[in-house]
C-alpha cells in the first residue's frame, strides 16, 4: 500500500513541496525554492520539477502520486491551467500571462509520476476537510482563504446530495469548467467599491489584505494618538493587518473597529453560503484568519441577523487549522483520492 504522496503549492513567489502521509502528516519539512512565475513556462516548470524532486529525497517515501495546487482558473479534469495571470513572460513590455498551459501533463513527464491539480484557494478547503476542521467527517465543508485576495473552496459530501451519490468523503465542486467557488467574488453592494474583477462590490474588494489596510491608514490619520498609531511610530507605511491585530490585542478601539468593520462584510456574505449550500462548517483561512475573537465576533453576529436561522443551527463558523501548509495539503488530498480510486 501507497504511503506517500507529494503535495505541491504553487505560488507567484515560490514554490514548495512535501512528501503527505495518509492522515496528512508532512513526512519531511517542505522544499522551497522561487518558482520563477514571470520568466517563462520552462523556467518555472524546471523549479517546480526540482522541488519536487528534492521533496521526494527528502522523505526518503516513493511517491504514489503528485497532487499540485495552483492559483488562477484551473481545469483539473484535463491539468490545464487555463489562466494564470501571475504566471508568464514579458515580450518586450507586455507581460504575456499562462493560457491553456498543459502544467500536469509537463510535471508528469519529467517525473514519470501520476500528477493531479486544483486551483490553490478550492484544494485548501480540500486539505482542510480531511486534514483539518473537518476530519474527513463533517457533512459540507465551505472554506474562505484570505489574504492578497479571497479565494475559497466548497466540499460537498453524500449527505448534501439528493438521491444517489456514490462517493465517499468530501469532493471539490469545481464546475463545468473548473472554475466553481469563486466566492470572494460574492457581490455584497452592487454599488460598492470596484474589484479587480471588473465587478462592483464583491467581498473582496472589501476584505482582502490591501483593503484592510487602506481603511486601517484612514482611521490612522483621523485618530493620529491611537494605539494602532503608536505602533505604527506614525508611519501610514507601516500599517499592516497583522498590526491592526496587534493593536486589538492591546485593547485599541480603533483596531477593534476595523475588525468588526471587516467581520461584518464577511458575514453577510458568509450568511449567504450557509443559505446557499447548507454545510456543517464554514472554516476561516489564510493570514488574515488570525486576527481571532475580533473579527469572529463580529461574523457570527452578522451571520445570526442574515442567515437562515435553521440552516445556521446546523453550522460551524471556524478559524482553519492548517493555514500554514494549506496549498501542500490540498495538493496532497487531492492525490490520495486519485490513488484511492485507482483499481
Amino acid at each position: 500500500m501507497a504511503a506517500a504522496v507529494i503535495g505541491v503549492d504553487l505560488g507567484g513567489t515560490n514554490v514548495r513541496a512535501a512528501a503527505v502521509s495518509r492522515a496528512g502528516e508532512l513526512l519531511s519539512a517542505p522544499v522551497q525554492h522561487p518558482s520563477r512565475a514571470q520568466d517563462g513556462f520552462q523556467a518555472t516548470l524546471q523549479q517546480i520539477v526540482q522541488t519536487i524532486r528534492e521533496a521526494i529525497d527528502a522523505s526518503g517515501t516513493p511517491p504514489a502520486a503528485i497532487g499540485m495546487a495552483v492559483p488562477g482558473h484551473i481545469d483539473a479534469a484535463r491539468g490545464v491551467v487555463r489562466w494564470a495571470p501571475n504566471f508568464g513572460e514579458y515580450k518586450g513590455e507586455i507581460f504575456e500571462v499562462w493560457r491553456e498551459v498543459p502544467l500536469a501533463d509537463a510535471v508528469q513527464q519529467a517525473l514519470n509520476l501520476p500528477v493531479v491539480m486544483g486551483n490553490d484557494a478550492n484544494l485548501a478547503a480540500l486539505g482542510e476537510y480531511y486534514y483539518g476542521v473537518g476530519r474527513g467527517q463533517a457533512r459540507g465543508l465551505i472554506m474562505l482563504t484570505l489574504g492578497t485576495g479571497i479565494g475559497g473552496g466548497v466540499v460537498l459530501t453524500r449527505a448534501q446530495v439528493q438521491g444517489n451519490a456514490h462517493w465517499d468523503g468530501g469532493v471539490l465542486l469545481v464546475g463545468l469548467g473548473g472554475g466553481a467557488g469563486e466566492l470572494g467574488h460574492t457581490i455584497i453592494n452592487f454599488a460598492g467599491p470596484r474589484c479587480g474583477c471588473g465587478a462592483r462590490g464583491c467581498i473582496e474588494a472589501y476584505a482582502k489584505r490591501d483593503a484592510i489596510t487602506e481603511l486601517a491608514r484612514e482611521a490612522m490619520r483621523r485618530n493620529p494618538d491611537s494605539v494602532m498609531s503608536q505602533l505604527a511610530a506614525g508611519h501610514p507605511a507601516q500599517i499592516s493587518p497583522a498590526l491592526v491585530s496587534q493593536a486589538a490585542e492591546q485593547g485599541d478601539p480603533i483596531a477593534l473597529a476595523i475588525w468588526h468593520e471587516i467581520g461584518t462584510y464577511l458575514g453577510v456574505a458568509i450568511a449567504s453560503f450557509i443559505n446557499i449550500f447548507n454545510p456543517e462548517v464554514i472554516a476561516i483561512g489564510g493570514q488574515i484568519a488570525k486576527a481571532g475573537a475580533p473579527l469572529f465576533e463580529a461574523i457570527h453576529a452578522t451571520v445570526r441577523d442574515y442567515a437562515l436561522p435553521t440552516l445556521l443551527e446546523e453550522c460551524r463558523i471556524v478559524p482553519a487549522e492548517r493555514i500554514e501548509d494549506a496549498g501542500i495539503l490540498g495538493g496532497a488530498a487531492l492525490a490520495w483520492q486519485h490513488v484511492n480510486a485507482q483499481p
